[in-house]
C-alpha cells in the first residue's frame, strides 16, 4: 500500500450524556430550519457568507477533490438577471403564459399546498444569492480534466452544510432549483464543465414573512428510520 502523510485525528473528550445532551440540543435548532419565500432587503455582512462558504467546503467528499464552487451574488443588476431568467423558466414549469405546463399535474398539486408559482421576487430582494455548482471534472487543482468523484453526494452533503452554517448565523434560507439551470453557468461566468446545481437565497426575513403550515409536517423518527 502506498505511504501517505498523515497528521493525528482529535475529538474533545465527553461523556455519553453530552454527547447526547449536543446532539439534541442541534436537532433543536436545526428543526427550527424552515424555507423563507418572503425576504428583506436589509443587508449582510459578507464575512457571514464566506464563513458558511467555508463550512461547506469541508464537507466529506470523493477522494478529496472538493467537487464544488459557490458564487455568491450580490449585486442588485446580477440578482435582477437571475431573477428574470429563473422566472422565465420557471413560467414554462407552471405554464404560466398559458401553454402547457412542463410540470406533470400529479407534481402541480404535490406543490399546491406548499403555494409557490412562477414569481420569484426573492431572487432579487434577498441580500444574497449563492449559486452551487458541481465540478465533473478539475481535482483539487481546478485543471478542467482530472476526473472528480462521488460527485452529486458530496456538492449534496455541502449544500447541507452550507444551509445549516446559514441557520445557526440567524439567516432565513431558500433553495432554488429552475430547470434547465444552464443560464446560472453564463450568468456567473463558470466553465462549461461545472453544472448548475441550486440556488441558495440566503437574507433575514421580511416582517410578516409566514411559512406554510403544510412545510411544518415532519416524519417521525419511526417513518424516516430502520435499527438492525
Amino acid at each position: 500500500m502506498q505511504e501517505h502523510a498523515s497528521i493525528p485525528y482529535f475529538l474533545p473528550a465527553m461523556s455519553d450524556d453530552e454527547r447526547v445532551e449536543r446532539a439534541s440540543a442541534m436537532q433543536e435548532k436545526l428543526s427550527r430550519r424552515r424555507t423563507c419565500r418572503d425576504f428583506a432587503n436589509t443587508p449582510v455582512p459578507r464575512e457571514i457568507i464566506e464563513q458558511a462558504i467555508l463550512a461547506a467546503g469541508s464537507a466529506p467528499n470523493g477522494a478529496n477533490h472538493q467537487p464544488w464552487h459557490f458564487t455568491a451574488v450580490s449585486s442588485p443588476d446580477k440578482k435582477r438577471a437571475i431573477r428574470e431568467a429563473a422566472e422565465e423558466e420557471e413560467r414554462r414549469f407552471y405554464g404560466a403564459d398559458g401553454d402547457d405546463p412542463k410540470a406533470s399535474e400529479e407534481w402541480l398539486s404535490a406543490l399546491a399546498p406548499i403555494g409557490t408559482s412562477a414569481n420569484k421576487p426573492f431572487l432579487e430582494t434577498a441580500p444574497w444569492l449563492i449559486v452551487v455548482f458541481a465540478q465533473r471534472k478539475g481535482g483539487i487543482e481546478e485543471d478542467g480534466k482530472t476526473q472528480n468523484y462521488y460527485v452529486n453526494e458530496s456538492v449534496g452533503i455541502a449544500c447541507g452544510m452550507l444551509i445549516a452554517t446559514l441557520h445557526e448565523a440567524g439567516l432565513a434560507t431558500l433553495t432554488h432549483t429552475p430547470s434547465p439551470m444552464g443560464f446560472l453557468r453564463d450568468l456567473c461566468n463558470r466553465p462549461s464543465e461545472e453544472k448548475p446545481v441550486m440556488i441558495v437565497v440566503a437574507g433575514l426575513p421580511a416582517e410578516g414573512a409566514s411559512v406554510p403550515a403544510h412545510a411544518t409536517r415532519k416524519k417521525p423518527l419511526e417513518k424516516v428510520s430502520s435499527w438492525l
